[in-house]
Formats: C-alpha cells, structure tokens, sequence
C-alpha cells in the first residue's frame, strides 16, 4: 500500500513509494554481463597490443588486426606496409597510427555510450532504475563533450577498414604464390564484419541520406540509405560480433606465430 503525498495549494502529488524501483525482474543482469563481456575484452587487447610478438605469420603474410599497419622500428619489415617512422619504445602500440582513432570510434558510437553509461557509470543501470549519480549535465562539458567528434572518428574508421581489406587481400599472396587456408576465412570474415559495423553507424545512415528533402531526385544515396538503415537496426549486434571476430583473428594469427598449431590449407 501506498501513501500520496499532498502538496499545499496543488492537490495531491506523486505516490510516496520509498523504494528506489519498482522492479522485480533481475534488471541488474544486463549492465552486469556487459560489464563482465567489456572488461574481459579491454584487458585481452590491452595485453595483446603490448606484447610486440607473434602478430605476423610470414609464411602466409597473416597480420594481425591489432597491429596494421605496423609502423615502429619494432616491426617486421614485411608486415610494415607503409614503412617503419614511429620509434620502438615499448609503451607505443605497434598500430599506434590507428589504434586511438579505432578506440575513438568505439568510445563515441551511440550503441557503446548506453552500454558503458549503464555498466561502468550505471547512469542509469535500467530504466526505471535511479541513476547512480545525483547530478547530470548530459554530455556538454569535458570529457563527454568529445562524443560529438563520432560523425570524424567514423571517416577515420572507413579508413581503417579498408586497411584491413588491404591485409586481408594480401593475405592471399604468400610467398609461395597465390594460397588459401582457415586463416584467410578468418581475415576475410573479420574484414566483412567490421565493415557491416562501421556502416551501420548512425552517422554514416545520416551521412548517406541526411538533409535530402526528396529521395526521388537521389535514388542511388536513397538506395544505399535504405541498405545502411537496414544494418543499423543491427547495429548493438555487430558491436558485439565485431569485438569478438577481432579476438578470435588476433588469436589465430597469435597462435600461428607462436607455432602453437599449423594453419588449415585449402590451397597451396
């Protein structure tokens, strides 16, 4: 039972409920396992961009996400594509021209900012779920300002991606020749992935269509609009997909490097 709080002059209020909600299914599961799911995958690439080995499998020109383009002095010549000019100290990452724009990408797309207000932040954790926080200026001032700058992390990210097709395709010429093998379905699932993620951004739909006042007059950007609409409705998906074909080919290419186990060849 209840009690409704009377304000003087107005009539009766809100309910009196001295519960913060009102819920009673496990709303606290979701922020928990992204949480979990999140920070599991921080730590598996922070490790893994620190290592500086086993990232280049020279036999069949295999190169790890994670470090392309490599570009400090650290690098195998061969895996340096476009050449070896940041020096080789330790706390630079090997990718340190593309990792930080990649990381911006992530941090200021629209589906990670509700995952990691709600799992870290808990600002808030559910709806109908008090936010953590007594205040909120939503995000007008340092650091959240910066989540405006996701329309140019995303020309960034387009660049990126095609970095990656780059290493996928050239993946396919080892030095014995023209090749094939599990490793290049990896290279090669993981390229079309994140490309299915990067265009399902919502900056990339506005991009496309945004501001046209007749899709008639542009039917081919229409077209395009209503395929990039259609990818966006996954968008939170291929978040979580592309995340997990970044380890998956990071830890094939680890493995081969290391000498763990052989790659499956279909093809020389």
């Amino acid at each position: 039972m209840t009690t409704t709080a009377t304000r003087p002059g107005r009539g009766p209020g809100r309910a009196a409920i001295g519960a913060k909600t009102l819920r009673n299914d496990r709303w606290w599961l979701p922020p928990l396992l992204t949480f979990a799911g999140l920070t599991a995958w921080v730590i598996y690439a922070t490790v893994r961009v620190f290592m500086h080995k086993w990232y280049w499998v020279e036999e069949f020109h295999y190169l790890t996400p994670f470090y392309s383009p490599c570009v400090t002095e650290r690098c195998v010549p061969e895996a340096a594509h476009i050449g070896r000019f940041l020096p080789g100290w330790w706390i630079i990452p090997d990718a340190a021209l593309t990792l930080p724009f990649l990381l911006l990408f992530r941090l200021t797309c629209y589906y990670y900012r509700k995952a990691y207000y709600r799992s870290f932040w808990l600002s808030p954790p559910a709806c109908a779920v008090p936010d953590a926080h007594k205040d909120y200026s939503g995000e007008t001032r340092f650091p959240l300002i910066f989540q405006n700058a996701h329309r140019y992390a995303f020309y960034a990210a387009a660049i990126i991606s095609l970095i990656n097709t780059y290493d996928a395709i050239l993946a396919f010429h080892s030095p014995k020749g023209f090749g094939f093998g599990l490793g290049n379905l990896i290279l090669l699932g993981n390229v079309v992935m994140l490309w299915a993620y990067t265009l399902s951004c919502h900056s990339c739909r506005h991009i496309v269509g945004g501001r046209l006042k007749h899709f008639s007059e542009h039917p081919v950007r229409y077209r395009f609009w209503t395929f990039v609409s259609a990818l966006n409705t996954r968008h939170m998906q291929l978040a979580w997909i592309t995340l997990g074909t970044l380890a998956v080919t990071d830890f094939y290419v680890m493995a081969l490097s290391a000498g763990w186990f052989g790659d499956l060849r279909f093809i020389n």
